[in-house]
């Protein structure tokens, strides 16, 4: 997604690293915080919203959703925050 950002929206910026050789440095660099951020806040927020494996033996189908609304929160934090950024 970086990638893409870069190629459309910050020519110059893709073009530096580009030409630099640092491309694939600085994607691979961004994915690794990109993931580290990401199972981080996913593990925050579960814990402060009680979202437990107690829950998930109890109840598949709550559990599955309050994950996937988790996620889909903490994927857009790391979107805005990380990869969408500079």
């Amino acid at each position: 997604m970086r990638k893409s950002y870069f190629e459309n929206q910050r020519r110059g910026i893709y073009s530096g690293l580009l030409l630099s050789g640092e491309l694939n440095k600085h994607l691979l660099m961004i994915q690794e915080r990109a993931k580290g951020r990401f199972d981080l806040l996913v593990n925050q927020i579960a814990k402060s919203e009680g979202v437990t494996e107690q829950i998930k033996e109890q109840d598949q189908i709550l559990w599955v959703k309050r994950m996937n609304n988790i996620r889909a929160r903490a994927e857009e934090v790391v979107l805005n925050d990380i990869v969408y950024c500079l």
